[in-house]
């Protein structure tokens, strides 16, 4: 034991302890004991780390592009629920009129006279698209032609009147059959449409109306006499229904196209577009887009404090 270790002795007998009696011999004395070392303070084991290398600033992981992809069809949902009906919807303004709004959201219905092809090649680029044939002169034809397209549609929000027929003659040599159908097609045909899109707008208080003339309704064109009357009175046309359908919330608006290289313009040689862009401002003849587009913005909400009005898209040709 250690110098300054004492002994405790516990009874746990339950039994009084008895008083010592004095011992007969002396205690023999303990033998000694062998010092114990004398530990001053708990030994310390040193533990060596592997070292660790010093810490290399972070650098940013490589930005991987990802490959070019091949855009999936789109699948049509209606902006807003808004539909869109557009005659002549086969080629040239037409049938950019129709992808500019299916891009925008609209669901769309399209008229065409007789290019069936080209027709389904429009439904073939934009799915869920409708393609009914309709000849505008026809008030029966157009009757059964809306209602299919309404059917499709669910209601007709938007009429975009462009079908139209485009003829060069000297005025005298225009035959009585000849101005009638320039007449009938041109602009009887927007009336009939006209009529038919009326009523559902009206019992919504809501639509947009959008007619097609040209800058030669406004100018009137040499050689082009029956065209130009037909398409100055699509221009009498729209300002009178803006007024008379202004009041149910419908508005009633024309786009005026100058010189837009569309297949309307077969006829032309390439020397009389390239002289009719000279004569245009900008120095260029305009594309069926940009008709397009502005149709789509007209039958927007942010157009909704514009109507009766003619918008020309000439390139500053007519000012």
């Amino acid at each position: 034991m250690y110098e300054d270790e004492f002994e405790l002795t516990f009874n746990l007998s339950g039994e009084e302890p008895q008083p010592e009696q004095a011992a007969q011999e002396p205690p023999v004395p303990p033998k000694p004991k062998a010092a114990a070392p004398v530990v001053d303070e708990p030994t310390r084991v040193m533990v060596l780390e592997k070292p660790q290398p010093a810490p290399q600033p972070e650098m940013p992981e490589p930005v991987q592009e990802e490959p070019e992809k091949t855009p999936a069809p789109t699948v049509q949902v209606a902006a807003n629920g808004r539909c869109v009906l557009i005659s002549g919807g086969d080629r040239g303004i037409g049938a950019a009129a129709a992808r500019a709004f299916y891009a925008a959201g609209y669901r769309v219905a399209v008229l065409y006279h007789s290019n069936a092809k080209a027709a389904a090649e429009l439904e073939k680029q934009l799915p869920g698209i409708t393609a009914v044939q309709c000849d505008v002169a026809s008030r029966a034809s157009c009757e059964l032609a809306f209602r299919t397209a309404e059917q499709a549609l669910g209601r007709v929000d938007v009429l975009v009147s462009n079908a139209g027929i485009a003829q060069q003659k000297l005025f005298t040599d225009i035959t009585p059959e000849e101005w009638q159908h320039m007449l009938d097609v041109n602009l009887t045909g927007a009336f009939h449409l006209c009529q038919l899109a009326l009523p559902g707008m009206i019992r919504r208080k809501a639509g947009r109306i959008l007619t097609v003339s040209s800058m030669w309704g406004q100018t009137g064109g040499s050689c082009e006499v029956h065209y130009s009357a037909a398409k100055a009175g699509l221009i009498g046309l729209t300002k009178a229904l803006a007024k008379e359908e202004g009041p149910s919330g419908i508005t009633v608006n024309c786009v005026a196209p100058g010189v837009i290289d569309t297949d309307m313009m077969a006829a032309f040689t390439a020397e009389d577009k390239a002289a009719l862009a000279e004569e245009t401002p900008v120095g260029r003849l305009g594309s069926a887009d940009e008709v397009a587009q502005l149709l789509v913005f007209l039958a927007g909400e942010g157009a909704g404090y514009i109507t009766g009005q003619v918008f020309g898209v000439n390139g500053g040709l007519v000012i």
